[in-house]
């Protein structure tokens, strides 16, 4: 989706893990390595966001590696905590603009993701090993979610 707001935009990030490897995909516009995610679109809430983007994106069952609270009353419901938030320039636009990244960790179910070829050039599943290799030239702050995914899971 194009972007919402003028200077800010809410996007979601979820770092997928199976069997000690976590899922990146190659953006075909950014041209790196980056998770499954999105823009939160205006008729969205983060937890509905974050079903789309798995569903268009790699095709995957997950589990949240969160939980969420049962809380009582009419007209409310409770989302996912994202495990961290950022905000982040998105430097390959001839304007200045930036996304509040809502961070999720997430087990899948199989690994058999599926790419989108609209969105991603590659799709890869990533062990520790993988992340620190200069080949794949992963940026510092996708290692780091990607390894604290990689904990999270593990527990």
């Amino acid at each position: 989706m194009a972007h919402i707001h003028e200077l800010i935009d809410f996007t979601v990030a979820v770092f997928i893990v199976h069997d000690s490897k976590v899922l990146l995909v190659m953006h075909k516009k950014q041209q790196k390595w980056l998770p499954i995610g999105g823009h939160i679109e205006l008729n969205e809430d983060p937890d509905q966001a974050l079903v789309h983007e798995i569903a268009e994106e790699c095709g995957l069952e997950v589990e949240m590696l969160i939980t969420k609270p049962e809380i009582p009353g009419e007209h409310r419901k409770s989302l996912f905590t994202p495990s961290y938030m950022d905000v982040h320039e998105i430097n390959n636009l001839d304007y200045e603009h930036k996304h509040v990244g809502l961070i999720y960790f997430a087990k899948a179910k199989s690994d058999e993701a599926k790419l989108a070829p609209q969105e991603h050039d590659d799709i890869r599943w990533f062990s520790a090993e993988d992340l620190d290799n200069p080949e794949f030239q992963v940026q510092a702050d996708i290692k780091f979610y990607s390894k604290e995914a990689l904990k999270a899971a593990n527990l």
